[in-house]
């Protein structure tokens, strides 16, 4: 029997009221697999996380866990989870030492050995309170929870954000470490393209609440360049650059320079910029 796959999305569709945050995404993601989820603010990222996690219902289409459809069986999905939000979900009056305990009392097989491990690398104190903790120290705590729980799908919405860019590339190796050793799925929301194509091997760009590229990294470096050119049917879009001028994203045997992971992702944002002026509620009047 085919083992399910850690995280797919059928058509998926997430209204709130008339604004469509999600549009029939469909995806899905390999076992030991890490994904950089990139897009710009309102783009749906975290809608989607929180979908996979259950906190959001699908207006249209499905979602599932490992084969399970947190909707229906919420348990039976977070345990299979790791999950991250975009603020640390950590209680201001409880101490480090006492997350820990928390966690060993949630969820059973929770490895609280592992947790202090890490945590006493970092120098964080278990009596230290986490009100008190810096954003860098409190997304760590999380992150030790979340690796302690044993889970093999992790859900991380934006948890660079805080973290200094010595504590980044330590996290980004670690995830690396734990997709590639455990064989885990991470999904990884971040803003900061450029230092995840030495971990990511899959990228994932999410515009309007659409998907606009999804594939494996080194396959989109491969056959993604750059050139001054902003025409021709090789042409994804034209995005511009750090210098103030226009580049041009091209594909498929083009010519011109290689492209970064991070030009690939402008340039298909800046193809997904295309909204509909009726959806936007404007008329010709």
């Amino acid at each position: 029997m085919t083992e399910a796959p850690p995280l797919r999305a059928e058509g998926l569709t997430k209204r709130y009221g008339r604004t469509v945050a999600l549009r029939d995404v469909t995806l899905e993601l390999p076992a030991g697999s890490l994904t950089a989820l990139v897009g710009p603010n309102a783009a749906g990222k975290s809608t989607l996380i929180k979908t996979f996690v259950g906190f959001e219902r699908p207006s249209a289409g499905r979602v599932a866990v490992a084969g399970i459809d947190p909707v229906r069986d919420r348990a039976g999905a977070l345990a299979r989870l790791g999950y991250i939000p975009q603020t640390p979900a950590l209680y201001r009056d409880l101490t480090v030492a006492d997350h820990l305990d928390l966690a060993a009392r949630l969820r059973p097989g929770f490895d609280r050995a592992a947790a202090v491990e890490r945590l006493t690398a970092l120098a964080i104190p278990a009596r230290a309170r986490a009100g008190t903790l810096s954003g860098g120290q409190a997304a760590q705590l999380s992150l030790a929870v979340a690796l302690g729980t044993g889970a093999d799908i992790f859900l991380l919405d934006e948890p660079l954000a805080s973290l200094d860019p010595p504590a980044r590339h330590e996290f980004l190796a670690l995830l690396a470490d734990i997709a590639r050793t455990r064989r885990a799925t991470v999904l990884l929301s971040s803003h900061i393209v450029g230092e995840l194509g030495s971990v990511c091997d899959r990228l994932l760009v999410l515009g309007v609440g659409r998907i606009l590229f999804e594939g494996p990294v080194a396959e989109a470096l491969a056959t993604h360049r750059v050139s001054d050119s902003l025409d021709g049917p090789e042409l994804v879009a034209a995005f511009p650059g750090a210098d103030g001028q226009l580049h041009g994203l091209r594909r498929d045997g083009a010519t011109g320079r290689p492209a970064t992971l991070e030009e690939i992702a402008l340039g298909y944002l800046a193809a997904g910029r295309t909204p509909d002026a009726v959806e936007l509620g404007w008329d010709a009047g």
